[in-house]
């Protein structure tokens, strides 16, 4: 136990710590009560590995493993999920999937994307109020609920499949968005760990794939209801891992490090030169060592360890993102409700509920678009295979290019990107061809995670951190509910246009290129101003030195200042 341990423990503040103490990994808060961000140099540097490296696994089982339904769906299908909805007639013709058939087993899909979308104001809230470890509790009961729902679907004596899927798509969100604090276990390396959780939340749809491979191997023995039961041990090991290892309080922010290495002054509690004991000796103060004075020592030290000695390297770096980006600060210190009334939100919005739209169209329904598309149920299985085996490669190779790309271009150019590649994956979806479907799905999987990250990065440097929780939440709880549209897109196709994806892939394709070239053009009409405003500030703010041995008030009155200011 160091010197800070003690002075803590022997506090009235650290007697109540006592008080409250949950064994083994750190203190239990009342639930009232705000939890307050730890400094990482508090644990030690292997707990740290340890608990950013099992965030990373569990994350991989159970972040996203709903948007593997492309993957889980030909299970269900084949199991005859919702195979008593299909009329008579359809029986007796045997065909693979009836109309209600994949209205039912979209919808649910459709039920829990929307509920990943909307469950991220909850989750903020719950972390935010009481920690990262409730949240891995509350996440674990979801996912447990929802393998129990999906294993016993069947006997219940009411639909457990929808309820289940969804209760997987709560249990994710909470599981991986409280992970995101790790990050600040290592400043120095927040990116690679951020890079490591996000690709391990695009990797976690294999799950359901590496479940139909087995399913097919195992002759169809290893039924949905083995595979959910023994998915019981997820939530178990993070249950354990969130007691016995993981955090119970988020760690500090660099700039909250920043803070506390700059007011950690050694002098602030300081003691007189000499001390004197109760029979009347003195001691110098080096002989007694004040904890909390050693405490503040530690601080800085730890702190500045934890930052690296090139901070200012990185803090001019950070400057020449926010310059390259041509809208940093664009509504920076404006409220909420006014950030959500202007242009910067409406277009965002309105833009990323049609590309949430698509995308999930996209994966709830590959099958049968290309079974169509193709004339041939073998081929467009075919691509179904593909796009399972792509969809979390991708995302995991695309990390570091988005993070290039971010850093590197600015705004308005990111989401031209956007809009175009976009457009490009809306014309060869309508398209019947082999190459055009491979084609289609290398763009997508590639396209989803970057737009996932450039509408984040948007709000962050459009809105600010100030009040990033609020109205990034609304966009995508806005998008999330708004997706519901996907189950009256999924009935027009298979009722008006009889199964002929193209005309709702027209129409997305249009409605996203008008949206899309109103927030480019605006965006960078507004870059544009925001660069003029920030070059005339600088203008403003340069200092004139005087050349040595000029006369003041004659340069005074030729340059029409009353006063000069001198650097």
């Amino acid at each position: 136990m160091d010197n800070y341990d003690r002075w803590r423990d022997n506090s009235p503040r650290g007697s109540q710590r006592r008080k409250l103490s949950f064994q083994p990994t750190g203190s239990w808060v009342p639930p009232t009560t705000e939890q307050k961000p730890a400094a990482p140099f508090e644990v030690s540097k292997t707990k740290r590995i340890l608990q950013v490296a099992v965030a990373v696994v569990y994350c991989l089982f159970a972040a996203g493993i709903i948007f593997g339904y492309a993957a889980l769906k030909p299970v269900l299908i084949n199991e005859g999920v919702y195979r008593d909805r299909c009329t008579s007639e359809e029986l007796e013709k045997g065909v693979r999937v009836c109309y209600e058939q994949e209205i039912r087993l979209n919808f649910m899909f459709t039920v829990a994307a929307v509920a990943t979308n909307v469950n991220a104001l909850p989750v903020g809230t719950v972390l935010d109020r009481f920690g990262p470890r409730i949240s891995g509790f509350v996440g674990c009961f979801f996912l447990a609920l929802g393998a129990l729902s999906m294993a016993f679907a069947d006997s219940l004596p009411f639909d457990g499949y929808i309820p289940g899927y969804l209760f997987l798509a709560l249990g994710g969100p909470f599981v991986f968005i409280s992970s995101f604090q790790l990050s600040n276990t290592f400043p120095r390396y927040s990116g690679l760990i951020l890079a490591l959780l996000t690709g391990a939340f695009d990797t976690s749809s294999a799950i359901f794939l590496f479940y139909r491979l087995i399913y097919q191997a195992s002759h169809e023995t290893f039924t949905p209801r083995k595979f959910f039961l023994a998915y019981l041990a997820v939530p178990v090991c993070i249950l354990l891992a969130e007691i016995f290892l993981m955090p119970a309080r988020s760690y500090k922010t660099v700039g909250e490090l920043v803070v506390q290495a700059k007011d950690a002054d050694p002098s602030a509690n300081s003691h007189d030169e000499c001390q004197t004991l109760t029979n009347g000796e003195s001691v110098d103060d080096a002989a007694v060592v004040d904890p909390e004075q050693q405490h503040h020592h530690d601080a800085v030290d730890e702190a500045t360890h934890l930052l690296g000695k090139d901070a200012s390297k990185q803090s001019k770096a950070e400057k020449r993102k926010r310059n390259i980006s041509g809208v940093w600060g664009a509504l920076h210190g404006k409220s909420a409700w006014q950030q959500i009334r202007s242009p910067w939100f409406v277009l965002i919005t309105l833009f990323t509920v049609i590309q949430m739209t698509r995308i999930n169209y996209f994966v709830a329904t590959i099958r049968p678009q290309y079974e169509y598309l193709l004339h041939s149920y073998r081929k467009a299985v075919q691509v179904n295979t593909f796009f399972d085996v792509a969809l979390p490669a991708g995302g995991v190779i695309s990390v570091p290019f988005i993070g290039l790309i971010l850093d590197n271009t600015s705004t308005p150019f990111v989401l031209a990107v956007l809009v175009t590649i976009a457009a490009v994956i809306g014309v060869l979806g309508e398209i019947g061809q082999m190459w055009a479907a491979y084609a289609n799905v290398c763009l997508f999987v590639v396209y989803r995670p970057l737009y996932y990250t450039a509408v984040s990065d948007y709000a962050a440097k459009v809105f600010g951190f100030a009040t990033f929780g609020k109205v990034y939440g609304l966009i995508i709880c806005l998008a999330g509910l708004l997706n519901f549209i996907q189950s009256g897109l999924d009935a027009l196709t298979h009722g008006l246009f009889r199964d002929d994806p193209r005309p709702i892939n027209a129409a997305l394709l249009v409605v996203e290129a008008v949206v899309g070239v109103a927030l480019v053009g605006f965006v960078y009409w507004r870059s544009r101003s925001i660069e003029r405003e920030r070059l005339e500030e600088e203008a403003e703010g340069a200092t004139q030195v005087l050349i040595p041995g000029a006369d003041r008030e004659q340069v005074e009155r030729s340059h029409g200042h009353d006063t000069y200011g001198v650097s």
